[in-house]
């Protein structure tokens, strides 16, 4: 029954999100029929434009006309290319995703390993340390961080390549050493995100009864801390990483431009900048799906990792 509710909710949110998009894309200065034919284009063909994309009817007309194309599986065609959206969006999520996903990977890691040794070094020097860096992430914008790991890493010291993209296909090795800047700049900021939450609930959990007894019983340190304490945290980290992947996917804007990658966030780019209204709606259309049924399957998560939540949600039904 919570499930239901649940879903029943993300479709409204997103049938409202798209109801914003597409008002707020035809809000944008300019005419996407001038920014096809250009400035000194021939009236006939900008009024040609605009009855073959249906910009010449009224907007209550085209949102009816897109949800009924969404329905149908139709995204519409892009203005700039002329080619089926739904085919420009598929041959740029793969990018994207494979970034996004290599780039929480390592904001996991690296968020959950100082999120711990901060908690237990708190009040020394390595947990003051861990807090520095964190800040420091937090600070930092990921276009200068960027520009930063180019100039060094690629520069200064050139063992990664500065931007661009190869296939894994064509080239794995050139694949991978093309991803590991990209990953590193945007997994970073995440990381001190997750470190931050990390820590805080694993303070809490350290001062918890269960953790006492399991400490009282002759557990190890580790067994006490991985086991229990990290555990009951990985809640925490979850709700996290479920809301932090909105957030990629706008960092992955700025990154895939610094970086010249011609994923999702370049898309999105080029598409703001020519005015063209199917690419921008659909574009944010998978956005917004994807960001929904990411917090679903969250929540769902949510009595995988503490049975507390899986009874509660029992008894309420």
């Amino acid at each position: 029954m919570r499930l239901l509710a649940r879903a029943g909710s993300a479709l409204i949110t997103l049938l409202i999100a798209v109801a914003v998009v597409f008002l707020g894309v035809r809000a944008l200065p300019g005419d996407p029929a001038v920014a096809l034919v250009g400035q000194e284009g021939d009236p006939a063909a900008l009024e040609a434009v605009r009855r073959q994309y249906g910009l010449d009817q009224p907007i209550a007309v085209q949102f009816v006309k897109y949800l009924e194309q969404i329905v149908t599986g139709n995204l519409g065609t892009s203005v700039r290319t002329g080619l089926p959206v739904s085919e420009v969006i598929a041959g740029a999520i793969p990018v994207t995703l494979e970034l996004a996903v290599v780039s929480m990977s390592v904001a996991v890691a690296i968020g959950v390993t100082t999120g711990v040794i901060a908690a237990l070094g708190r009040g020394r020097l390595i947990g003051r340390l861990v807090g520095v860096a964190a800040l420091i992430g937090l600070s930092v914008p990921a276009f200068w961080l960027g520009l930063m790991a180019i100039l060094v890493f690629a520069i200064l010291i050139p063992i990664l390549p500065a931007s661009g993209f190869v296939p894994i296909g064509d080239d794995p090795v050139a694949h991978v050493t093309h991803l590991v800047l990209p990953a590193l700049v945007l997994g970073s900021a995440f990381a001190s995100v997750i470190m931050r939450q990390t820590r805080a609930a694993m303070l809490e959990a350290l001062t918890t009864d269960y953790v006492r007894t399991a400490t009282a019983k002759g557990l190890s340190r580790w067994q006490v801390v991985v086991k229990h304490a990290l555990r009951n945290s990985l809640i925490v980290v979850v709700t996290v990483v479920g809301l932090q992947l909105g957030t990629l996917i706008a960092g992955a804007v700025v990154t895939e431009q610094v970086f010249v990658i011609p994923g999702f966030g370049k898309l999105m780019i080029d598409a703001v900048t020519t005015r063209d209204y199917p690419l921008i709606q659909g574009v944010v259309l998978i956005t917004a799906t994807a960001y929904i049924v990411i917090n679903l399957l969250t929540d769902l998560l949510y009595s995988v990792i503490d049975p507390r939540v899986r009874v509660t949600s029992g008894s309420a039904a």
